[in-house]
């Protein structure tokens, strides 16, 4: 998917997409970003040594878990619930391509669980557990 492929399926525009690319095949998602240097995350994170925070890779693994629900989400906007297990690996730094590895591993109605890794050059960079839930726009 592109990233006009993927906002038809979320609503995140302009600075908080963060998606340049997704698939999703076999129950797995994948998704894709390029680390430019130039994103408002990594303007005061730090100065001199710019890492990704971790609250943007969480987002990151979210967004590419929602490109699961293309066939469900029209009309309705995914709201975070829940991380757990949250761990942390290696930094993700300017010019890395940080790679997604998403799955849903359980759905209750309007609530999804997921597990996703984070990777850069196939290094784990982070690993969550979490919930979303899917809200009538």
């Amino acid at each position: 998917m592109t990233k006009q492929e993927i906002m038809k399926i979320i609503p995140h525009r302009d600075h908080m997409l963060l998606l340049d690319e997704a698939t999703a095949e076999n129950g797995i998602a994948r998704g894709k970003l390029k680390i430019t240097g130039e994103e408002f995350f990594l303007k005061g994170h730090f100065p001199g040594n710019p890492i990704v925070p971790g609250v943007i890779q969480c987002e990151i693994l979210a967004q590419s878990a929602c490109v699961l629900l293309a066939d469900v989400s029209e009309g309705k906007t995914p709201y975070y619930t829940g991380l757990d297990h949250v761990k942390f690996r290696n930094p993700v730094r300017p010019g890395d391509v940080f790679e997604t590895e998403c799955e849903i591993i359980k759905n209750k109605g309007a609530f999804y669980f997921c597990k996703g890794k984070g990777f850069v050059n196939g290094k784990l960079c982070i690993s969550a557990e979490f919930s979303f839930a899917l809200v009538e726009a």
